[in-house]
């Protein structure tokens, strides 16, 4: 069932609707915002409160977790594009 603007605009939070915005305007596919989108919820979930209230050390704190954990350099890479369309 396809979904109007209007009711998408009310389930997702308009930091998630500016970002999908930008990676549309950006003509992105699917599979790329669905990977950029993972960025973010992860960092969000590292961070733990939504990401509209991160700064540029809790960006930095971030990457430093992901090679604490043995990230890849193209993981770590794609979640620093991902997170780039956040902010």
């Amino acid at each position: 069932m396809a979904h109007t603007a209007s009711e998408i605009n009310n389930t997702i939070s308009p930091l998630r609707l500016r970002m999908l915005e930008d990676m549309t305007m950006r003509k992105l596919g699917n599979k790329t915002q669905k990977v950029y989108i993972r960025a973010v919820s992860n960092f969000s979930l590292f961070f733990g409160h939504s990401p509209d209230r991160a700064n540029a050390e809790d960006l930095r704190l971030f990457q430093l977790h992901m090679v604490d954990q043995g990230t890849s350099n193209q993981t770590i890479n794609v979640t620093d594009h991902g997170l780039t369309f956040l902010f």
